[in-house]
């Protein structure tokens, strides 16, 4: 049976606990062992970490110890698979730039707040997570990013320049997927709280993507 450790916590805004309950029982289905934790103390426990075979983690702002950051990059570069959303993989461990580097992008800012409307744009449609899905509207945070070229984006948005005129026409990653060392990563910018998941592309997202990236 795969192992899957999934993390929460942190800023309690992004509801991590309630988002990361929401997956507990599909990755149950699709046949992990899976280990839920409030802490980041596993990921200086470097044996435990090596016999992962994918991280979820929910974890908004907050700071990775020095051991905790060489854990987690080193399981995934050895082919621990990585994946998350919103803030809770890619707003989170500001301080620390090697964990930046292997998630592919950081937060900087959410113009319109959480009740703007936007559309989220399918760029590859064949893809394993996102066959089949269409392009569709949303209303939560649009996020924009700092973003790794080196990603393979497979959804965006545009940003119409409502808040920030100076951004009007800028296309946005959205969702991506890409590699660090022999393991995968996973990202979607989508789900700022539990009830986002509601909206069925919005979760299958995340549901495909960990499939993806696990070992």
């Amino acid at each position: 049976m795969k192992k899957a450790l999934m993390v929460w916590g942190g800023w309690e805004g992004h509801e991590p606990k309630q988002c990361v309950e929401v997956f507990v029982p599909f990755l149950k289905e699709s046949g992990y062992d899976v280990e839920v934790s409030d802490s980041l103390d596993a990921y200086s426990d470097v044996k435990k970490m090596s016999k992962l075979d994918l991280i979820v983690q929910s974890w908004t702002m907050g700071t990775l110890t020095e051991a905790q950051e060489k854990g987690l990059t080193q399981a995934v570069r050895e082919g621990v698979g990585l994946a998350g959303w919103h803030g809770g993989l890619c707003d989170a461990f500001h301080d620390n730039v090697t964990y930046q580097f292997m998630t592919g992008g950081q937060w900087v800012a959410h113009p319109g707040d959480q009740d703007h409307t936007y559309t989220v744009n399918i760029l590859d449609g064949d893809d394993p997570i996102t066959k089949g899905l269409e392009d569709f509207s949303i209303t939560s945070e649009q996020y924009y990013l700092h973003v790794d070229p080196s990603n393979e984006v497979l959804a965006e948005t545009t940003f119409n320049g409502e808040t920030y005129p100076w951004i009007d026409g800028c296309v946005m990653p959205v969702v991506w997927k890409r590699r660090w060392g022999t393991g995968r990563g996973f990202y979607s910018a989508l789900g700022h709280v539990a009830k986002d998941f509601e909206i069925p592309p919005v979760r299958q997202f995340v549901e495909r993507g960990m499939l993806w990236a696990s070992r």
